[in-house]
C-alpha cells in the first residue's frame, strides 16, 4: 500500500507544480481562466495535503512494524556491505621487436 501512496503523492505534487506554472503565464485580461486555475490549484493543494498526511501516517505505521523486539530494523540488519569498486588495470604491453 505504501508504494501506491508514494506514486499518488508524487503525481499530486506534479499536478500542483504544473498548475502553478500555468497560472504564472495566464494572460492578464483572462480573468475567467485565472479564476478557474486558482480554484483547481486550491483543490489540488488540499488533496496534496491529505495525501501527505496519509503518507506520513502510513510511513510511521510501516516503520514501527519493521522494528523487532531488539529495536533493530531487520531490513537494515541484513544489508550487505557495499561492493568495492576497483579501477580496471591494463594488461602489460607486449614488446615488439
Amino acid at each position: 500500500m505504501a508504494k501506491t501512496i508514494d506514486l499518488e503523492l508524487t503525481r499530486a505534487e506534479v499536478e500542483v507544480i504544473e498548475l502553478e506554472a500555468r497560472l504564472r503565464v495566464v494572460p492578464m485580461n483572462d480573468t475567467q481562466l485565472s479564476d478557474a486555475l486558482k480554484t483547481a490549484l486550491a483543490a489540488k493543494k488540499e488533496r496534496l495535503k491529505r495525501l501527505r498526511t496519509l503518507h506520513a501516517a502510513a510511513g510511521r505505521a510501516h516503520s514501527t512494524d519493521l522494528v523487532n523486539g531488539d529495536g533493530v530494523n531487520p531490513l537494515i540488519a541484513q544489508r550487505r556491505p557495499p561492493l568495492k569498486r576497483t579501477v580496471p588495470q591494463r594488461p602489460p604491453a607486449k614488446s615488439s621487436k
